[in-house]
């Protein structure tokens, strides 16, 4: 373990040293200062447990949780590990109980997470047993705040983060109420292993410079050229932003083949070109809509592939991420087929995010002997705020604006 403090040489956002992606100090405190700080973190869909009963497990950082909805119709959320031992308390990634009851020592627990039973605890034929003084309602898992928004659940260990509408902002709210605005139902769900620092998977979301560049697909087929009408949204905290772009048929570019780029090619086509075959369903005209919220949430419409993605850190060289596809209620047969086959197209095993998979471990493995080195953000400028543009780094900054505001550095 790294002991020698991260030194940021610059104040401003353009530099960010190689130590902050795999020092062992750094991630512990990120999983105190961030992700059990005050930030909505994103948990499930409120879809997933629509009847009392109902839970998902996931994870705020590192620390397993569990969603369930109760009798009363709410959401509560707490820490997946009993009081007793330290096990977890749900074992599946989802199911419907009554009650939670720890498999170790059968410790039981309510579907609001409160301590209500204790095996034994007057022992066992006068012998044994919990001491007099010992009162259930002082144990138990720590738990969350939950809100929702536009049927996203998400969760804070924090007493003190702003409510949910207040920390997206009225900006993101309206991009997330655009994609998310009637009934969805799940008609997917992939976990993508990425060898690499969780940090370096949200950088990539939020940079809208690479997309066309490493992405051959996008570039060659013309779903994302930063020649594009589109822009980028920044809100004020940095935090979360939004990435956009229409395609036209009718737009003629030479910029990329002038740069001498690999991702313009004429030697691929497809096969089965009804894969970009699709659907207008949204009337803004814009088809490609990446949208972030800090610490650790994705939602995407590509097309008509409609996604969230949730990242989760596993150790300094290694995350997780989750997807979620997603359909709206309403969807005709044709329409649901559309979204499963554009599906094939952007999931990890995909022509665009099995490259996003692979290049973060590019990174992890190219700074391993580069930790007093820093990385290079002057792309766009210095600042971090809203552009029409995509050929900027901006919302990048405004991660790590964010970033260090909470961690304090």
């Amino acid at each position: 373990m790294h002991t020698q403090p991260i030194v940021w040489r610059s104040q401003g956002l353009t530099r960010v040293p190689y130590a902050v992606y795999g020092d062992e100090l750094l991630h512990e405190q990120e999983q105190a200062r961030l992700f059990r700080g005050p930030t909505w973190n994103y948990l499930c869909l409120e879809a997933e447990v629509p009847e009392a009963g109902h839970y998902r497990t996931t994870f705020v950082g590192e620390t397993p949780v569990v969603v369930v909805r109760d009798g009363d119709g709410e959401l509560y959320g707490f820490e997946n590990r009993c009081a007793h031992r330290g096990a977890l308390i749900a074992l599946e990634k989802s199911g419907r109980a009554e009650s939670f009851q720890c498999v170790y020592h059968a410790w039981s627990y309510n579907r609001r997470g409160d301590l209500t039973g204790v095996a034994f605890e007057q022992g066992v034929k006068g012998q044994g047993g919990m001491p007099p003084g010992f009162c259930k309602e002082d144990h138990g898992p720590r738990k969350l705040r939950i809100a929702s928004f536009c049927g996203l659940v998400f969760g804070s260990f924090h007493d003190e983060v702003p409510g949910i509408e207040d920390y997206l902002g009225e900006e993101i709210c309206q991009r997330i109420e655009r994609v998310l605005h009637k009934p969805v139902q799940v008609i997917g769900r992939f976990t993508q292993g990425l060898p690499n620092n969780w940090k370096l998977y949200v950088e990539n979301v939020k940079d809208s410079y690479h997309a066309s560049l490493l992405h051959l697909f996008f570039t060659t087929f013309e779903l994302n050229r930063l020649s594009q009408k589109g822009g980028v949204i920044v809100d004020d905290s940095g935090a979360h932003h939004v990435s956009y772009s229409m395609i036209d048929p009718q737009a003629k570019d030479t910029s990329y083949k002038e740069q001498g780029l690999r991702s313009d090619t004429d030697r691929y086509r497809l096969k089965d070109p009804t894969l970009l075959q699709g659907f207008p369903e949204f009337d803004d005209g814009v088809t490609l809509q990446i949208l972030s919220v800090f610490p650790g949430f994705v939602l995407q419409q590509i097309q008509n592939c409609l996604a969230v993605r949730q990242v989760l850190p596993k150790g300094t060289g290694r995350s997780e991420l989750n997807w979620t596809y997603l359909g709206y209620a309403d969807d005709t047969a044709e329409q649901r087929q559309v979204r499963l086959k554009q599906a094939n197209l952007i999931g990890p095993a995909g022509f665009i995010s099995m490259e996003d998979g692979a290049v973060g471990g590019f990174v992890q493995r190219g700074i391993a002997g580069a930790r007093d080195q820093e990385a290079v953000l002057e792309m766009g400028g210095e600042q971090a705020c809203s552009s029409e543009g995509r050929a900027t780094e901006a919302s990048v900054r405004g991660f790590w604006k964010a970033y260090r505001s909470l961690m304090g550095v």
